[in-house]
């Protein structure tokens, strides 16, 4: 009986005591990022989710403008005195999209993929990692998928698959068979090799058709 309610008092001490449940912050609003914009430019699309793992919502946006279109990322805080949100990273796209960039955000990677071009169109797929660096988290490249095409099958296209944190790395042709209505891609000379691993964040994000180009003319 003495055994059970020693037990007892254990638990009640502990529930008594027990630090109150953590309350998420939310989301930056849409007016706070539209506050942050200049004149000419606007929100193109948003997401948001947790990149860094602190439990928080961080957001990732495309600012566009006449000729330029800018992702920008905003990671969570947290500290004894303030929380927040604070940039940590950005990079161009490019300016002539055929389409709204997609965002997502899954198992704290940040993936987008962009179209963009005209009848010769560049498809690209650009996947970040958050990392904590001396000058504070950044967001870090670990997979950039580019290929180059003809929407109406006019010429032939390339294709690259990167994995920049391993540094394996995949290209192939895109051979145009059959005429007409019956056009269609193949896929040939699959390439497989690795490059040299390195870091990249973010605002170093390399060109995604110059890299393509690099690596399909490499022997």
């Amino acid at each position: 009986m003495r055994k059970a309610i020693l037990i007892a008092a254990i638990l009640l001490s502990g529930t008594t005591h027990a630090a109150p449940a953590r309350e998420p912050m939310q989301p930056i609003s849409n007016e706070a990022l539209n506050d942050w914009l200049e004149m000419g430019e606007e929100i193109e699309t948003r997401v948001d989710g947790d990149l860094n793992g602190d439990g928080d919502p961080d957001t990732a946006y495309v600012v566009a403008s006449p000729d330029a279109r800018t992702v920008r990322v905003q990671l969570s805080y947290r500290s004894e005195v303030d929380l927040g949100h604070e940039p940590a990273g950005n990079f161009k796209l490019e300016p002539d999209p055929l389409g709204p960039a997609g965002l997502t955000i899954n198992k704290g990677v940040l993936t987008i993929r962009d179209l963009t071009g005209g009848t010769t169109a560049l498809s690209t797929t650009y996947r970040y990692r958050a990392a904590t660096t001396k000058a504070g988290q950044r967001m870090r490249l670990i997979g950039l998928d580019a290929t180059v095409y003809s929407r109406t099958y006019a010429h032939d296209g390339n294709e690259m698959s990167w994995n920049v944190a391993t540094g394996d790395t995949i290209t192939t042709l895109l051979k145009v068979t059959g005429t007409g209505k019956d056009r269609a891609y193949d896929k040939l000379y699959t390439r497989k090799f690795k490059r040299p691993v390195r870091t990249i964040y973010m605002e170093e994000t390399p060109g995604a058709e110059e890299e393509l180009v690099g690596v399909t003319k490499a022997k």
